[in-house]
């Protein structure tokens, strides 16, 4: 196994203070395997002099003595604490931050508000394959928008409202609803001195932030969607106006009710929905999209993880990642399996004419294959489907990251078809023929290296009168495995393709019909 270090990284927000450990291998494979929350709403604690007091500040003293308690125990060996808004915008903010290295001897920074929108763009674009938009980072004190073009950030601000202090400065006690005309015109008003944000209609809106997670949760369940995922999760328009016009009805005891919606988060829903939806309408955006990673993720990328090769395709990388930290099974097989299975998409490409993004289905499905037999080498298929449904993907959407497990693990038509029927919600009714071509696929390039040898040094595959895939080979060592496994496919090949699959070496050539 490669060694590993563990390291924390804490967010002091303004609605909660959140810890996240990480374990970096010596590859750069990294994982999470803890994460701790205590509710906080610094926003709200803020006095009327503008300043946190003295008990307040050990508050978040004791979470942040509670917090090394749990890293020690982890055996983390390195820190990085950063505080956002509701501390950033309090007039005694440098006395906090001296309070907390008094007395737990972190080292705090105090992000700015650009410092923020950098950070968060930073997690959400190292995680999301998309190439244009605006980003919304909703937090408790404050409301980060940033421009992206070509995957490169060109303009953002922060405004200092956000769900907690907008609740606290809208939302009377012990009422349903906020004033939401109120919120409404203070964030059209913040927009009119950022033109910027209106000039770019049509572009998607990805969220960040704990309102809009709360949002996809409950769209989600509202949908009886099957996928437990929230990165990569799309919402329409439509979706998000049925939760403007539905959520302010609701009585405070109702809404703590509402499918999806976590009880610390009942009272701030409605002021940060409403922040969200006067933005999305005021720059007329797309659609909504869910980004699971934002600061915490930014902050553990940009000290950790910055020297990654940024021409590596985000799902290749994330495929990578799951390999480094569960694969039993020797890489050079892997790559083999998935060059060849390239070569065989490219050599069908005039026979199925698919895009591109199918190809890439495929090469990940190759990459993963086997990665279920760290749970289980018997049906290690399925415990592969499951992993990678469930795993977060990044650089595929959910219904791209559900064609990949299903091709990973295909058997047979018929099994393909239960998938579909579990996730019809997600996929469509023609991914099956897609899933059965494309699995039948990737089955031919493991057979192509079934001995896990490498006997072939190179394969050619062409199409030869519209019946043949006919496939020559340059051998190093015996391929008789090969071409048995081969022979065994060709049945269900022939059935599937419409054509006959044959291999030709320097020798002999063979087939079986």
């Amino acid at each position: 196994m490669p060694t590993s270090r563990r390291i924390g990284i804490i967010d002091i927000g303004s609605n909660s203070i959140r810890l996240v450990i990480y374990e970096l291998h010596s590859t750069l494979a990294y994982r999470v395997i803890g994460e701790f929350k205590q509710s906080a709403r610094l926003s709200q604690r803020i006095g009327a002099d503008n300043t946190l007091s003295y008990d307040n500040i050990q508050f978040i003293v004791r979470i942040l003595l509670h917090f090394q308690q749990i890293t020690s125990s982890y055996q983390v060996t390195e820190i990085r604490a950063a505080a956002t808004a509701a501390i950033r915008n309090a007039a005694n903010s440098m006395q906090i931050i001296d309070t907390f290295q008094e007395h737990s001897e972190l080292k705090v920074e105090l992000l700015s508000g650009e410092d923020e929108a950098r950070i968060g763009f930073l997690g959400m674009i190292n995680s999301l394959n998309v190439e244009d938009g605006l980003l919304v980072d909703i937090g408790g004190g404050s409301t980060e928008v940033s421009l992206f073009r070509s995957r490169k950030l060109e303009r953002s601000v922060s405004f200092p409202f956000g769900a907690v202090n907008t609740t606290a400065r809208f939302a009377a006690a012990n009422q349903s609803m906020a004033d939401l005309d109120g919120i409404r015109l203070m964030v059209q008003q913040a927009i009119a001195n950022e033109p910027w944000i209106k000039e770019q209609p049509g572009f998607p809106m990805i969220g960040l932030g704990g309102t809009i997670r709360s949002l996809c949760k409950i769209n989600q369940k509202k949908r009886k969607y099957p996928l437990a995922l929230t990165h990569n999760y799309s919402i329409s328009a439509e979706d998000m106006d049925e939760l403007m016009s539905w959520l302010p009805t609701l009585s405070a005891e109702k809404r703590k009710k509402v499918d999806g919606l976590s009880k610390d988060r009942y009272d701030i829903i409605v002021p940060g929905l409403t922040i969200l939806h006067t933005l999305y309408e005021a720059c007329g955006a797309s659609h909504y999209v869910i980004s699971g990673a934002g600061l915490r993720d930014g902050l553990f990328y940009e000290t950790y993880l910055s020297g990654q090769n940024p021409s590596i395709d985000l799902a290749e990388r994330s495929a990578r990642n799951m390999l480094d930290l569960h694969s039993c099974t020797p890489i050079k097989h892997l790559e083999q399996v998935g060059s060849f299975v390239n070569q065989l998409f490219d050599a069908l490409q005039n026979v199925h004419g698919l895009e591109v993004c199918y190809r890439n289905c495929l090469h990940t499905a190759a990459l993963l294959y086997r990665i279920g037999v760290s749970v289980n080498y018997y049906q290690f298929s399925k415990h592969s489907f499951y992993m990678i449904a469930n795993s977060r993907l990044d650089g595929l959407s959910h219904r791209e990251t559900l064609l990949c497990a299903a091709i990973a693990s295909f058997k047979t038509k018929g099994k393909t078809q239960q998938i579909y029927l579990q996730y019809k919600e997600i996929l469509h009714e023609s991914d099956v023929d897609l899933i059965v071509k494309l699995g039948t696929l990737l089955q031919a390039a493991i057979a192509l290296d079934s001995s896990e040898t490498q006997v072939f040094s190179s394969i050619s595959p062409e199409v030869v009168d519209d019946n043949e895939l006919r496939i020559r080979v340059q051998k190093k060592n015996d391929p008789s495995h090969e071409y048995g496994e081969i022979a065994s496919l060709n049945k269900d090949f022939k059935k599937i393709w419409g054509m006959k699959l044959t291999i030709h070496d320097n020798e002999a050539s063979f087939s079986r019909s």
